[in-house]
């Protein structure tokens, strides 16, 4: 198992620490187990003058799996995007091809009073946000920003999607679906971008070949309100890579904080690149205070998709709920009556747990 840890900036170096320690105790020492650490964001620029060095590159590329903390600074987008720091995921996603991102939101029955909506609403919730990952406006060309012929500055981006960049996402979207509930929400806004028509014509051509899963379609208006009110309704949500970003962070507050949320982003295969789906958060970073759970439930998710290890996953996310049951809380899921705990000794719980 060959594995590149990047910590990258902010709260990414405290949390994906107690990941690693949680990743060598469920493995145990005798593992056949590699762990490359490779600067990335920030801590790539301070190591190496660029934000996604060249040798950090080359351990991604030797890598089978991916541990990502967070990149990005204060003023990111002021900067020139080949150097800013928060621009090197999406590079490397691009240089991967990662374009498959898988985000659960999962509702752990002891934290269904850190939610802010009723616990009727969130009562058993269990979906999956699937996101496109290297296409749409985020890598989109024409981009930047120029002087008109007005003389003002204008800003550009676009959204493009080709017709196999959507087909391969609906495959996998369809697939998914059939591991779970049978069903598939496509997300987009075809009422008004053409993109997103060729979008919504897509997925429907893509659906025939999957006649035991429902396909439905919302505009992401629509989606997003639906979210709030019945969250329920859905199994797995396919969406574009603008649409997913937004959507996965407001499933996020469904299950009481972001600190809980995993991700999974994949290509073609097992490799993959694994990482919470929080920020860096620099008003907390080093204060012992972010929630470490996302992390490891993230290097969970490696364990399952990139290397089968089922049971070895199965065990971190025991560990996981149990350490819920117990009562400890960091201050994003804190609440009344429970003992609030800090990064290191939520890390340490889920250790003596497992």
């Amino acid at each position: 198992m060959k594995i590149a840890v990047m910590p990258g900036d902010g709260i990414g170096k405290e949390v994906t620490e107690q990941a690693v320690r949680v990743l060598r105790a469920v493995m145990g020492a005798h593992a056949a187990m590699e762990l490359v650490e490779a600067p990335v964001g920030q801590a790539g620029v301070d190591a190496a003058g660029d934000p996604l060095p060249v040798q950090t590159r080359e351990i991604a590329d030797k890598a089978d799996a991916i541990l990502f903390g967070s990149a990005g600074v204060p003023g990111d987008e002021a900067i020139e995007y080949m150097m800013r720091p928060g621009a090197s995921l999406l590079r490397l996603r691009k240089q991967l091809d990662l374009f498959a991102n898988f985000r659960p939101a999962v509702m752990f029955q002891d934290l269904i009073g850190a939610s802010t909506l009723k616990p009727e609403v969130v009562q058993g919730l269990d979906l999956m946000i699937l996101r496109e990952l290297t296409g749409d406006i985020y890598f989109g060309e024409p981009r930047g920003v120029h002087r008109n012929a007005k003389g003002e500055r204008e800003g550009i981006n676009t959204m493009r999607y080709n017709e196999s960049e959507i087909r391969r996402i609906g495959h996998v979207a369809f697939q998914t679906a059939r591991l779970r509930r049978h069903k598939v929400c496509s997300v987009d806004k075809a009422n008004v971008l053409d993109t997103m028509q060729l979008w919504r014509e897509v997925m429907t051509e893509v659906s025939r070949e999957y006649p035991d899963v429902e396909l439905t379609h919302l505009f992401v208006d629509a989606a997003a309100m639906q979210l709030m009110r019945d969250p329920r309704q859905f199994d797995v949500i396919v969406t574009g890579n603008i649409f997913g970003d937004i959507l996965s962070d407001a499933a996020a507050m469904l299950t009481g904080s972001i600190g809980m949320l995993p991700s999974a982003s994949m290509s073609y295969g097992k490799k993959g690149l694994y990482e919470p789906v929080h920020g860096t958060a620099p008003d907390i970073a080093g204060k012992d205070v972010a929630n470490p759970l996302a992390s490891i439930l993230s290097m969970a998710m490696m364990l399952r998709y990139s290397f089968g290890l089922q049971e070895k996953a199965d065990q971190v996310e025991v560990a996981v709920r149990k350490v819920l049951a117990q009562g400890l809380r960091t201050a994003d899921i804190a609440q009344p009556g429970m003992r609030r705990v800090g990064t290191q000794e939520m890390g340490e719980a889920v250790l003596r747990a497992l």
